[in-house]
């Protein structure tokens, strides 16, 4: 069967490779459908940082058909459609334990820690598998996994109902952090990103106002009320200096983006204004949800969404996204359709 796989940095393949075995206990085989390419997939690409074995299928974001079922797997039967978890947790250590699978003490990643998505078939863990509704498009399906990352960062930073909240980038994470607080928040959006058709796309989808990162520009859209709440998916550090000297006092800082750098931080800002930094990681239990949003939310999704019609797109598609050249919020690779 044909993968894309990751080898070193910069060294992306599309080869051939083994067909699946049957399934082992507690597994499932599936044939992918469709997966989408993350900002994550990019950056290991970029730097190799998250590269622990060499090839590794990459892609973690996908959606799929069950082929075979391993013994005392029982809420799935072959057929069914479902989308995927992207994590790898142990269950047993004490973050799991209470509840908080997305900071295990021994996390990974499909497509890092195992063969991931970006392959014609894939064998995971049924605890990883969620049903989703047969009439949803695969394109859709695939963004089960982003869609959860946004609704945990939403709900980490618990926007006050009737308050202004920023949300910083309008890629993947940013745009449906956007979507949620538009459908979930009663308040302001405000969106700002240095590509103004990304923004123009998430404005227009959402309802949300376009402003520059500038508390000049931020007063003037909110006049008489103060921002306390952003949300940044950006990683990057001058946006998030620019907006801890944005907000006001009382409020929070969402990060979800991956940095690049460290901040030069002065922690009396914090204390003396009240604001917290908020981390948000993955996501918690929030995929079934997000499954469960994906009917309501499927118009908006597709208009954020270039499709690839191959695998073998893939490599020429890291390197353009690297390069910026694409307006859409979400890159899905067609597989089995």
């Amino acid at each position: 069967m044909k993968a894309v796989r990751l080898y070193d940095i910069r060294d992306l393949r599309v080869e051939e490779v083994a067909e699946l075995a049957a399934p082992p206990p507690g597994f499932v085989n599936l044939e992918v459908r469709a997966a989408g390419i993350c900002g994550s997939d990019l950056h290991n690409y970029r730097t190799g940082q998250w590269i622990s074995r060499r090839p590794s299928t990459a892609g973690h974001e996908f959606c799929g058909r069950v082929t075979a079922i391993g013994e005392g797997v029982s809420h799935l039967v072959r057929g069914d459609v479902v989308s995927a978890d992207s994590r790898m947790w142990c269950g047993t250590c004490p973050a799991c334990a209470s509840g908080r699978s997305n900071v295990c003490e021994t996390l990974g990643f499909l497509g890092e820690v195992c063969d991931g998505g970006f392959a014609e078939a894939v064998q995971l863990p049924s605890r990883l598998v969620f049903r989703h509704d047969p009439k949803l498009s695969p394109h859709v399906a695939a963004m089960a996994e982003p869609l959860a990352v946004a609704l945990h960062a939403v709900r980490r930073l618990a926007v006050p109902d009737g308050a202004p909240v920023l949300v910083m980038g309008c890629g993947t994470i940013g745009g449906l952090s956007a979507l949620l607080l538009s459908r979930l928040h009663q308040g302001p959006l405000l969106l700002t990103d240095l590509n103004a058709d990304k923004a123009a796309l998430v404005a227009e989808v959402t309802g949300g106002v376009v402003v520059a990162l500038d508390g000049a520009a931020i007063e003037e859209a909110l006049p008489g009320t103060r921002l306390r709440h952003a949300l940044d998916a950006t990683g990057s550090i001058q946006a998030i200096a620019r907006a801890l000297d944005i907000l006001s006092g009382g409020g929070a800082l969402a990060l979800v983006g991956i940095g690049h750098g460290k901040l030069d931080l002065d922690p009396n800002i914090l204390v003396e204004r009240e604001i917290s930094l908020v981390g948000c990681h993955a996501f918690a239990g929030e995929l079934p949800e997000a499954i469960e949003l994906l009917a309501d939310l499927a118009p908006a999704l597709q208009r954020f969404i270039e499709v690839l019609p191959t695998l073998d797109d893939v490599p020429e598609a890291y390197e353009r996204l690297l390069r910026g050249e694409s307006n859409a919020l979400k890159t899905i690779i067609e597989v089995a359709g």
